[in-house]
């Protein structure tokens, strides 16, 4: 029991709680989440205010020397620059009522973001995720954000924060691509089970269905713990891939962050009505 979820709209609180108690879904079911996915630059932002989502994701990063701002900046490498900084950003989507997940892709951006947040911290009555890939996946070939320095620091700031640690990942249309392997899981569980957090877990469709086992057994760890499943633009997946994960894992643990038309296609087979 986390005393610091009844202070409601509390950054410890599940999500469906959340969305339920404030009447914007009407079940606890992970599907009936809608997100918006990389709100990066001002028009994305705009169209992610005036959308039906109620999870805006956005990516941080911290600008190389010698651009004009010395502060984080929204954007998604290999972009380095963008219109928009964490602040502007942050001032905008707190005139919302949408919960937030950032995706950190450096550990330099992490520690100057949670100042940003501190700041606004009694304007975000509502969920925020904070996210890093924080182990090697599957194909993986980008950096992982070192986990220890990236955890300490969030949660130096905020120690009730839902933590979202994911793997770095590739997918190959040309070859089998492997799943997350009982090494990946095993890892990410001795670093999260030392976290009193809830945490999710993102992980890439169209590797889910060859990790299943992997996955249940990570999930029967804490009941802390949920999956948030996403997609690569180019990946190549079914709406049977996705009905196939819905059959297997608890409804209430998993959150669907995927692209069109699999995402209509999904929710239509589930029965959820989307309102574009």
């Amino acid at each position: 029991f986390n005393i610091n979820a009844v202070i409601l709209g509390s950054w410890s609180e599940n999500i469906l709680e959340y969305f339920l108690r404030n009447n914007q879904i009407t079940t606890e079911d992970g599907a009936q989440i809608i997100w918006y996915h990389a709100a990066n630059h001002k028009v994305q932002v705009n169209e992610a205010l005036r959308s039906t989502a109620h999870m805006i994701e956005a990516d941080v990063i911290f600008p190389s020397a010698g651009s004009e701002h010395g502060q984080p900046i929204m954007a998604h490498p290999p972009e380095t620059n963008s219109d928009n900084t964490l602040q502007e950003w942050l001032a905008e989507v707190i005139k919302s009522n949408k919960g937030i997940k950032l995706d950190f892709k450096s550990l330099a951006a992490v520690e100057p973001s949670m100042m940003l947040l501190e700041n606004v911290k009694r304007h975000l009555k509502r969920p925020v995720w904070i996210n890093a890939d924080i182990l090697p996946g599957p194909n993986g070939n980008s950096r992982v954000v070192d986990a220890k320095p990236f955890i300490d620091t969030v949660t130096s700031f905020f120690p009730d924060v839902t933590f979202s640690l994911g793997w770095t990942t590739g997918w190959h249309p040309e070859k089998v691509n492997e799943g997350y392997s009982w090494i990946m899981v095993k890892e990410m569980e001795y670093i999260c089970n030392e976290l009193n957090q809830l945490v999710t877990f993102p992980v890439r469709a169209a590797l889910v269905r060859q990790s299943c086992s992997q996955l249940l057994w990570l999930l029967k760890q804490s009941n802390r713990y949920v999956l948030t499943v996403w997609t690569g633009k180019n990946d190549s997946y079914s709406t049977e891939d996705l009905l196939f994960i819905r059959g297997h894992f608890d409804k209430k643990r998993v959150f669907y962050d995927i692209l069109e038309p699999q995402n209509h296609e999904f929710k239509q087979a589930i029965g959820i009505k989307i309102n574009l």
